[in-house]
């Protein structure tokens, strides 16, 4: 079974209404994280479960690729 630490992620975002969100997926064991963050700079997240199509769902809801610093960025609260 392969540590999560080797694992190689991926990222994805997307602009809704009045949010914006980022999608960290682990594309072996389909688990991540979600970050939403607020118009007024505000966010939250979630730890997420996934399941194989996770990436082909992400692009139909019309989520693109992001970079792991952009994610790292929101995720640490310094974007």
């Amino acid at each position: 079974m392969a540590k999560d630490n080797n694992i190689v992620h991926q990222y994805f975002k997307k602009q809704h209404n009045d949010a914006f969100i980022l999608v960290k997926v682990n594309p072996i064991f389909f688990k991540g994280t979600e970050i939403t963050v607020f118009a007024d700079g505000t966010s939250q997240s979630r730890e997420l479960e996934f399941d194989e199509n996770i990436e082909e769902d992400l692009r139909i809801d019309g989520f693109v690729t992001a970079s792991p610093l952009e994610f790292n960025l929101y995720f640490a609260g310094l974007a």
